[in-house]
């Protein structure tokens, strides 16, 4: 009896395949037997050894993974040898099904030489009926001998299956593939290497989580199935931006792989990406969707549940790469839209906290509060898409963070001239010279005081600068003195209120205008934190995990704010103690009162009062300037200094700004055919996304074509989005085949 072979031998040779049933099979290689169930083992045994053979075909039994006629039929047998079996098992148990000592009871001892005269007569092709009638015996006499000496009839046709395409002809010296479910030399158009796939359902990927759960397949091949109103199909749209973006090639460049698993990669990170345009905005909700509905959109037979799901973003986070990950997102952006990076947006977005953990504090505009929260920075492009983020430490202010921000921004965007635009929140003239020598240029809001200019000053400019006609009146003038020895220009805007807002800048060599536009620009990325806030929850958590923060920190000292405001209470109440003296000493009549001896005799009660207040506020203001200002977290902080776990979140940001990418690509690419795109482009880009399709596919092609709109000029205009995209000529990523796409014509009836 020879040796079992490996798992990887079994599934990397020729293999043989007996299906049993629907979803039971006896795969081989060699002598090994394995009985795969649901795409899982669930025994194995060496061909020729009976015993174990019959134990597993009671198990099935047993188990009702299959009917006796079915494991009869597959071992090419009778169903009275697997009913034997199966009582003999019922009786006496696990040893009954062995063989026992001697010669088989009942077995007729047949004459050598008849013996040795059916062998030679089978050997040379005679059949069974013409055997019989050499011999003078019945038919059915000869087929028993014949099982007796070891014949059984012909099984099942067996398909044989190769898990490895042949490699094209190359040198001796070439090296085999490392990766056993990967053909040599095979790439698609996107530069993946090749998955292949032993399923040939795509409603059924058994043999493929098979070899993901032995260790042989990184990540599974997508298959498409046609299908007609295909839910959610419309996000295909996606794919050219997709493509585009390269999160599948910065994935693989960053990470690697997150080891063997059906749901490799590549599959988690388009996975993520298309969720997010379909607006599943955590991984609790795919609960709510149709597993298979999403799963086909994919190429596969079902999408990830949820546990999955957090499996694979606990093993990306465990790499701690989200970072790098950006920065490759960010780099192969700028490669792509260099030009359209002389203007970057600055600003933080303040993610509010309401778990249980003791965070820092930070002030929400939008709410007017100091809150719980974690601060992340965004940069965007003039066009107010996102370019980077990156997480501020215990929430650090504006002033901060730009020289951190913009030494990641000038390793992205190398010497080019780049001007940062930011609010005043990062108002800091000393920050300013900083800047400048760094080599970047300054868009900024005045803060602080300074002199208002008079309304002749002003003068009404206009210009179409983004496609949008302007007008403002503006007071230019060309150097400013910031009170540090830096002088910088500031361009005034008047408002039909009166309101003056100063705005500075380096650049002298914008028009005024130009300078103001630039700067109002800013709403762009505010309206940009609004709208992830609402379709993509920006602001919800991955997880509820933690890490260790710095200890040392340090923070305000909380007795220290105490006695403060204790101490400005004080101030307060012995500046309104004075003034009460002073009204009366105002109000006093000389006739009455004429020396301020008799004042203060007539008011000694007053005059107590300020003295205590006096008193009071001395005693305070020495206990406060006993107190150190900032003192060390530790020392504020009950138990363990934590933080919240920002590599997951980092990271699904990174996917959710990928998406709005994608989603801003789409909807300029359809501003040219809609007219009223620059209101309602986004929400129709959203709708054909979210719109059912037919699927259609050929062995180079996957056409997909989406229902028709509510509105003919709807339809037409994404049919002529449909056509851009098909110029681009984009490969679903894992395949070879090209993605078409076309729009169903209306009903005219």
């Amino acid at each position: 009896m020879a040796a079992p072979v490996s798992q990887q031998a079994l599934f990397t040779l020729e293999s043989t395949v007996i299906q049993v049933n629907g979803h039971c099979q006896i795969r081989g290689s060699g002598e090994l037997r394995v009985v795969v169930v649901r795409g899982l083992p669930f025994a194995h045994f060496v061909q020729g050894n009976r015993a174990a053979e019959a134990l597993a075909m009671v198990n099935l039994i047993e188990l009702g993974h299959a009917r006796q006629c079915e494991i009869a039929r597959a071992l090419g047998c009778s169903d009275r040898t697997v009913r034997r079996q199966v009582r003999r098992y019922e009786e006496g148990g696990h040893a009954a099904l062995g063989r026992r000592p001697g010669y088989p009871r009942g077995r007729p001892r047949l004459p050598e030489k008849r013996r040795e005269l059916i062998e030679a007569l089978v050997a040379e092709g005679a059949s069974r009926r013409q055997i019989a009638a050499k011999l003078g015996v019945d038919e059915k006499a000869i087929r028993k001998q014949l099982r007796r000496l070891g014949w059984s009839p012909a099984r099942p046709v067996q398909t044989s299956l190769r898990l490895v395409e042949p490699a094209p002809k190359a040198p001796e010296t070439a090296v085999a593939p490392a990766d056993p479910n990967v053909s040599a030399g095979a790439h698609t158009e996107n530069g993946e290497e090749l998955v292949l796939s032993l399923d040939v359902d795509p409603a059924y990927r058994s043999q493929d989580r098979m070899l993901a759960r032995f260790g042989l397949l990184m990540d599974a091949k997508p298959l498409f199935r046609p299908g007609e109103r295909v839910a959610g199909a419309g996000v295909l749209l996606a794919i050219p931006g997709l493509l585009s973006s390269g999160v599948v090639q910065c994935g693989r460049e960053v990470y690697g792989g997150i080891g063997p698993a059906f749901y490799g990669l590549r599959t988690s990170l388009v996975t993520l990406v298309l969720m997010a345009l379909l607006r599943i905005k955590h991984p609790e909700w795919l609960k709510e969707r149709p597993p298979g509905d999403l799963g086909r959109a994919l190429g596969l037979d079902r999408v990830m549940e949820v546990k999955s799901m957090r499996r694979k973003l606990r093993r990306l986070a465990a790499l701690g790469r989200a970072v790098e990950f950006g920065r490759a997102l960010a780099r192969r952006r700028v490669a792509r839209l260099g030009s359209a990076l002389g203007f970057l947006y600055v600003d933080g977005h303040v993610r509010v906290y309401h778990g249980k953990r003791e965070l820092p504090k930070a002030h929400v505009a939008r709410m007017r509060l100091a809150m719980p929260a974690t601060t992340d920075y965004w940069v965007n492009d003039e066009r107010g898409d996102p370019l980077l983020v990156v997480t501020a430490p215990a929430n650090a202010g504006l002033v901060k963070m730009l020289p951190e921000v913009l030494s990641e921004v000038r390793a992205l965007v190398g010497p080019r001239r780049t001007t940062v635009v930011f609010d005043r929140g990062g108002f800091s003239p000393r920050l300013f010279a900083k800047l400048i020598a760094g080599g970047f240029d300054i868009l900024t809001y005045r803060k602080g005081r300074w002199t208002k200019l008079a309304k002749s000053r002003f003068h009404e400019q206009k210009a179409k600068l983004d496609g949008r006609e302007v007008k403002y009146l503006l007071a230019d003038q060309k150097r400013v003195q910031l009170g540090t020895g830096l002088k910088m220009r500031q361009v005034t805007r008047l408002s039909k209120d009166g309101h003056q807002t100063p705005v500075l800048t380096t650049r002298q060599d914008l028009t005024a205008i130009e300078v103001a536009c630039r700067m109002f620009g800013r709403w762009r990325q505010e309206n940009f934190f609004k709208y992830l806030r609402a379709e993509y929850a920006l602001d919800a958590l991955v997880d509820y995990d933690t890490d260790p923060d710095d200890a040392e920190r340090e923070v305000p000292n909380p007795a220290w704010n105490k006695l403060d405001a204790e101490l400005k209470k004080a101030r307060a109440e012995l500046t309104s103690q004075r003034a009460e003296y002073g009204l009366e000493a105002l109000q006093n009549v000389e006739a009455v009162r004429r020396t301020m001896r008799g004042f203060k005799i007539a008011n000694a009660t007053q005059g107590q009062k300020i003295l205590r207040a006096m008193e009071h506020y001395v005693r305070l203001h020495k206990r406060r300037d006993r107190l150190p200002r900032r003192v060390p977290v530790r020392a504020v902080t009950e138990g363990e200094v934590v933080k919240l776990a920002a590599e997951k979140k980092h990271l699904t940001d990174l996917l959710k700004m990928v998406a709005y990418q994608v989603e801003g690509e789409l909807a300029r690419q359809i501003a040219p055919h809609y007219v009223r795109a620059e209101d309602e482009g986004r929400s129709l880009i959203r709708s054909a996304l979210a719109s059912a399709a037919d699927i259609e596919v050929s062995e180079e092609e996957i056409h997909v074509r989406l229902a028709p709109f509510s509105a003919p000029r709807m339809t037409r205009a994404v049919a002529a989005l449909c056509e851009e995209l098909n110029q681009a000529r984009a490969v679903f990523p894992g395949t070879r085949q090209r993605l078409r796409y076309s729009v169903e014509a209306a009903d005219a009836g």
